[in-house]
């Protein structure tokens, strides 16, 4: 290969294969992270490495050790937010999407079909719920019966359900995407051949032997407007002993560059680029899925931190009964031993005593169930890990405030509309759809091909030594000294185009009927039709959210305030009818009734209030202003990194 055709071909080698040096942009921070999004240029070999991912990390994060101490995880709600974040799995198993996503982006920039995005959203678990008000537990130990329905603040139903949007299926309709990527094509062979004579030129000739070695070398490359093109160079050494050649050896060589562009069906950057507008969407709805995620278990995060902390107020109301119990008990045996009360009257306080252990008893079973899912959830390891003992000590405390500003309905949605990741997940998917209906309308024209080329010829050689004089009367032709030379003279003629072929033609294909591709379009724009029903569907769907949040939002502070008021009015009762049984006006079995209407209605209070800030938390996730509400930023939530350090264990 001679250095005028390194200089010459190197050139036209970059150009024809798009070489570009710069590295895509990694992926989005994240400990799990790869680049997989490298190409091939970096270094030749790099394209044919397997991607490696880090490996997945199932130890928990420092701050779990922490927070705790002598057995117990003393947790606020901040820090349980940030446990969420470090350790909880449904947000791991979400970071891989965007990584998804870049997969996706790759394979479209490489002219291949889209493989989609898993966009599904895990719920955090649902826990045991808060305060029962009745005092009756069921067959499965738990509180029944008494409390009043709470209207749930998401849906206005007794189920709690999430707004979800149609996946991000692969869409394949449309003139199919020319090969983007470049590719290398060589090959190589050696031949010999003897082929018995049966010629009076060459009667003396037994057989014509020829060893034939040839080598070609090309790249063939697509592009964006829906043109191919393939760059090849073949070169054939052959010796003959033909004494009708006029050079043996010779060398035939040959530059073939050709060109294909459609000009109706595959046409065009729009069509042959939509893998890659959807693939680019995709990375947008990516890192929405992980938003709606990370949204998802904060909420679920507060609503169990919430009941848990109404449980151990709940707790503290059993055992403020059990002692209100024990001291009537003790009231009754005195009035008992002074002969004015009745044995039966001590028996039925002694049954009381039990009553409200057993409802204690229920009411810290209920506490370590709840305990138990709230760490389960911010833990990477399972419980039997020797967390199965550990207690969750919540450390803060609901506050109502004493005036709600929420904004106005029209408000609220307006900020829904902007914030909620589902709303802009829908849109992305429209616009995919509307991108996918341009290719499968392209699909429906007929083809029509420009084909060009243009190459380049050479031949060069050994004047033919091989002699005649013994075959027969045949003499050999003079030899043109033009093609007399070595292989570098034929790469010089090549270059000087000294035996050029050029041709250009046009290629027609109609089909008749053509229905597969109106098939195909018909179908593109029912689903784009339906994704526009969808999306209304949606708008409407959190506008009612927002109404059915707010509407529970007012319920269950005006519930709370009349429970207030319920248990105000309950305590003065019990103190009055106390001093009633110390006169001897009444009797302990009314005081009993009475000491169990304020329990149940302090068990009321605390459930109110727990139903007043998962209500709060509710609108904040009907909003979508979740994670602004509670500092959470979605940088750390990325990286499973939180900056702030874990709050010191309260003393006890």
């Amino acid at each position: 290969m001679t250095p005028r055709f390194v200089t010459r071909s190197l050139p036209l080698f970059l150009l024809f294969t798009g070489l570009s040096f710069s590295q895509t942009e990694p992926a989005g921070p994240s400990h799990d992270s790869t680049d997989v999004t490298k190409g091939w240029w970096g270094t030749l070999a790099h394209g044919y490495r397997v991607p490696a991912l880090n490996p997945v990390r199932l130890t928990n994060s420092a701050r779990l050790n922490d927070l705790v101490r002598d057995g117990k995880l003393y947790l606020s709600l901040q820090d349980a937010f940030a446990l969420a974040l470090e350790n909880n799995l449904d947000i791991q198993l979400e970071r891989y999407v965007p990584l998804f996503a870049d997969t996706d982006l790759l394979r479209a920039k490489s002219g291949d079909f889209l493989r989609g995005i898993p966009t599904s959203v895990r719920e955090g678990p649902a826990g045991v719920g808060g305060p029962q008000v009745a005092q009756t537990p069921d067959a499965t130990g738990t509180l029944t019966g008494g409390a009043a329905p709470t209207l749930n603040s998401l849906t206005g139903t007794g189920t709690e359900t999430d707004v979800s949007i149609i996946g991000s299926i692969p869409l394949s309709t449309g003139p199919a995407v020319p090969n983007l990527d470049p590719t290398i094509v060589a090959s190589g062979s050696w031949n010999h051949e003897s082929v018995p004579q049966n010629s009076t030129f060459l009667s003396n000739l037994l057989s014509l032997n020829s060893n034939t070695t040839t080598g070609s070398l090309g790249i063939q490359k697509g592009f964006l407007t829906g043109g191919t093109a393939s760059l090849s160079w073949n070169n054939t050494y052959q010796r003959i002993n033909d004494p009708l050649y006029s050079l043996n050896p010779a060398t035939y060589s040959n530059l073939n560059l050709t060109v294909t562009q459609p000009l109706l069906r595959g046409f065009g950057w729009h069509v042959n680029g939509r893998y890659i507008q959807i693939a680019k969407n995709n990375k947008h709805v990516s890192d929405l899925v992980f938003q709606q995620q990370v949204i998802g278990t904060i909420y679920a995060v507060s609503r169990l931190y919430w009941d848990l902390v109404s449980l151990n107020e709940d707790v503290q109301v059993r055992e403020e009964a059990v002692a209100s119990a024990k001291r009537l008990l003790e009231d009754s045996k005195a009035s008992l031993s002074e002969g004015t009360m009745a044995s039966i009257d001590v028996t039925r306080a002694q049954a009381e005593v039990a009553r409200r252990e057993r409802d204690r008893i229920v009411a810290q079973t209920l506490v370590r169930q709840q305990s138990a899912v709230l760490l389960d959830f911010l833990t990477r390891t399972t419980l039997s890990s020797g967390l199965e003992n550990v207690q969750v000590i919540p450390t803060d405390h609901v506050k109502i405030p004493d005036h709600e500003d929420v904004g106005t309905l029209d408000d609220l949605v307006a900020q829904a509309f902007k914030n909620r990741p589902e709303l802009a997940q829908a849109q992305f998917q429209l616009q995919n759809s509307r991108i996918s209906l341009k290719g499968s309308r392209n699909a429906v024209l007929p083809q029509l091909d420009l084909v060009a080329s243009v190459q380049n010829n050479a031949l060069a050689g050994d004047p033919n030594s091989f002699t005649t004089s013994s075959l027969g009367s045949v003499t050999g032709s003079p030899v043109n000294p033009y093609f007399v030379g070595s292989y570098s003279e034929a790469q010089r003629q090549i270059f000087h185009r000294d035996f050029p072929d050029y041709g250009a033609g046009l290629s027609l294909n109609i089909p008749l009927g053509n229905r597969a591709a109106r098939a195909d379009v018909a179908r593109d724009q029912l689903q784009v039709r339906q994704q526009e029903i969808r999306l209304r569907q949606l708008q409407k769907e959190v506008r009612l959210q927002v109404l059915n949040a707010l509407i529970a939002l007012q319920q269950a502070r005006e519930t709370y305030a009349a429970a207030e008021k319920e248990r105000i009015y309950e305590q003065q009762s019990v103190e009055a009818e106390s001093e009633r049984l110390g006169v001897g006006a009444s009797t302990n079995y009314q005081v009993i009734q009475y000491q169990r209407d304020l329990t149940s209605a302090r068990s009321a209070e605390v459930s109110a209030l727990s139903s007043y800030v998962e209500a709060k938390a509710a609108l904040q996730r009907a909003v979508g202003t979740t994670l602004q509400e509670n500092q959470v930023m979605l940088d750390e939530a990325r990286t499973g990194i939180v900056q702030h350090p874990a709050a010191p264990p309260a003393s006890n």
